[in-house]
């Protein structure tokens, strides 16, 4: 791949992409002080997942044109942001616990990581419902005990605060079209309590248990990356994704790379950033830091700020996300 140094309209401003757009309420919400609740409670006092379990098989849902003209989620993002800031949860500083670092594992023949804008087997596009609107994101395979468990953003599984969505389907290696290792659908959605109950950014993570197909489990066919929860800040990234939104169509893998750096419009939220310009859809894809000649997942695409610096920002991994990625991966 050829990497790009690539600036950043931010993910809140890719909404106007979509059809439910940011709020002008929602962009003040984000950039306003916010006061503590005290209906909050703090990390690890309260249930740390929620938990939707799938019924149906949604794969039949997802035609192409359907996948063509899902919204970009990123939308849901900006509404939860706002919520979460009239009810001021996002005040405190966020949970942190020793470093914890879980290797991943490679499909037969395979590397582990494709350092290119070709498809990477085990990153992909997610789809789902919520709604009468259908959505996309990004997701990548983790490595997890069931062999089943994609990490997106907590905004691609639940409204936060609010319900879970509905036919959620990951298609990993996604490219102009194409499934070229089928559409997963997900059995299960389990994101951290502070973003189902409160829309918490600091929290914005989500993970997602797949249906086998063929009798086969889904890193079985495309591998899965390493996790790494609790590690210093300020690292380098590469965060992938598929923008949808204007000047990109989402149709194919795009990556951006740099030096993490505090969120200083608010701080408060605890994120991190890298210059970027990833449009919607890119929301949930995977921020990898090089560890030796391996790479492992430590954030997720979550949010930016429209008409601001061009930037991405992710949610810091640490115990409470690392809860939450242990009951995935182990239902």
């Amino acid at each position: 791949m050829t990497k790009k140094s690539l600036p950043i309209t931010g993910l809140l401003s890719l909404l106007t992409f979509a059809v439910l757009t940011l709020c002008s309420a929602g962009g003040a919400a984000a950039a306003a002080p916010l006061r503590a609740a005290s209906s909050y409670a703090a990390p690890g006092t309260q249930q740390l997942v929620g938990l939707a379990t799938a019924n149906t098989d949604p794969t039949g849902y997802w035609t192409p044109e359907r996948m063509r003209t899902a919204i970009p989620g990123d939308v849901l993002a900006g509404k939860a942001l706002a919520r979460a800031a009239a009810s001021g949860v996002t005040n405190g500083t966020v949970e942190s616990g020793p470093p914890v670092k879980i290797a991943g594992a490679a499909k037969a023949g395979s590397p582990s990581l494709h350092q290119n804008e070709d498809p990477i087997d085990h990153v992909g596009k997610v789809f789902f419902t919520m709604g009468l609107f259908a959505y996309v994101c990004s997701g990548n395979v983790v490595v997890s005990e069931n062999d089943s468990t994609v990490a997106t953003a907590g905004h691609c599984v639940n409204e936060g605060p609010g319900a879970f969505v509905r036919n959620f389907v990951f298609v990993p290696a996604y490219l102009n079209g194409t499934a070229p290792y089928g559409i997963w659908p997900a059995k299960a959605l389990y994101t951290t309590a502070q973003w189902r109950t409160a829309g918490d950014i600091r929290y914005d993570t989500g993970f997602a248990v797949t249906a086998s197909v063929n009798g086969k489990h889904l890193a079985d066919v495309v591998g899965a990356s390493g996790v790494e929860f609790s590690i210093e800040r300020g690292l380098n990234y590469q965060a992938f994704g598929y923008p949808a939104a204007p000047p990109f169509d989402g149709q194919s893998l795009k990556s951006c790379s740099g030096d993490a750096a505090k969120d200083p419009i608010n701080p408060q939220f605890r994120a991190q950033g890298i210059p970027c310009d990833m449009t919607g859809g890119s929301s949930g894809g995977p921020w990898m830091v090089d560890s030796g000649r391996d790479s492992y997942q430590n954030s997720i695409t979550s949010y930016g700020y429209p008409g601001g610096p061009a930037v991405i920002y992710g949610p810091y991994w640490g115990s409470v996300i690392r809860e939450a990625y242990e009951l995935a991966s182990t239902s």
